[in-house]
C-alpha cells in the first residue's frame, strides 16, 4: 500500500507542476530556455531544432495539464484496485465512485493523450457517479465525445479527488506541519480560466473597458465578479 500512495502523491505533484507551468505560460513568465547543445548517447540537437517559440508554449501548456491529468486517474485507480478487494462492487460507494471516474478518465485518455475520448461500458451508461463536494461524473450521452473538463469539474477538481483518495480512503492524512511554498513571486488570482494580476499600469495597447472603485464590484459575467477591497486591493 505504501508503494500506490507514493506513486498517488507523485501523481498529484506532477499534475500540480503542470497547471503551475500552464499559469507560468500565460503570465509570459516561464523560461523556454533550453541547452544552446544537448547531447544524449548517439544524439545530438541544438537550441534551435529542440527550442519551443513563446506562441508554441501557449499553445501546449493547458494539454500538458491535461496529460497530467491521465497520470493522477491512473495512479489514483491502480491505488484503489490495490487496496480493495472487488473495488467495482465495494460497500462503500465512495470506493466506488472514485473506482469508476478514474477508471474511466484513464480509459478516455490511453486511447488517445492529445484527444481523449470517452468510451463508457453498458454497465456504466446513463449513470451518475459522484463523491459528494469533490468530483462528479455524470456519463449520460458521453461514449464517444472527446473529454471537456466540464464532464467532471475542471482541474481543482482532479486535485481535489486525488487528496480525497489519499486522506480519506488510503488513510494517508497530508501533515499539516509540512513545509509550505513560498508567496508567489508573481501575485495573480484565478476563476476558471480567467486569470486577474494587479499593475502600476496599463501594458501598452491595453484598452481599459471598465473600473472600480474600493469596495465596488465588477461583473465579470457567468457569475464571476471581482470586487475591490476598501483598502484598495482585489
Amino acid at each position: 500500500m505504501d508503494d500506490l500512495v507514493k506513486k498517488l502523491m507523485l501523481a498529484e505533484q506532477q499534475f500540480r507542476l503542470a497547471c503551475t507551468v500552464n499559469l507560468a505560460v500565460a503570465n509570459n513568465v516561464q523560461t523556454l530556455d533550453v541547452p544552446v547543445e544537448w547531447t544524449f548517447g548517439k544524439h545530438r540537437v541544438s537550441y534551435e531544432d529542440f527550442g519551443l517559440r513563446a506562441d508554441q508554449a501557449d499553445l501546449i501548456a493547458p494539454h500538458l495539464e491535461m496529460t497530467a491529468t491521465f497520470v493522477i486517474a491512473a495512479a489514483i485507480r491502480d491505488a484503489l484496485v490495490g487496496c480493495f478487494p472487488d473495488t467495482k462492487n465495494h460497500a462503500n460507494k465512495d470506493v466506488v465512485a472514485a473506482y469508476q471516474i478514474s477508471r474511466m478518465l484513464r480509459n478516455a485518455f490511453s486511447h488517445s493523450m492529445l484527444s481523449p475520448e470517452w468510451s463508457i461500458d453498458k454497465d456504466c451508461k446513463d449513470r451518475v457517479f459522484t463523491i459528494d463536494q469533490i468530483i462528479s461524473l455524470n456519463t449520460a450521452g458521453l461514449h464517444g465525445k472527446f473529454v471537456d473538463w466540464r464532464d467532471y469539474g475542471g482541474p481543482l477538481a482532479i486535485f481535489k479527488f486525488g487528496r480525497f483518495v489519499r486522506e480519506n480512503l488510503l488513510g494517508d492524512k497530508v501533515d499539516q506541519n509540512r513545509i509550505k511554498p513560498p508567496f508567489p513571486t508573481l501575485a495573480c488570482y484565478q476563476q476558471g480560466r480567467l486569470l486577474f494580476r494587479r499593475v502600476d499600469e496599463l501594458p501598452t495597447g491595453a484598452i481599459k473597458i471598465a473600473e472600480a472603485g474600493p469596495g465596488e464590484s465588477l461583473d465579470l459575467g457567468n457569475g464571476h465578479k471581482l470586487r475591490v477591497l476598501p483598502h484598495g486591493k482585489a
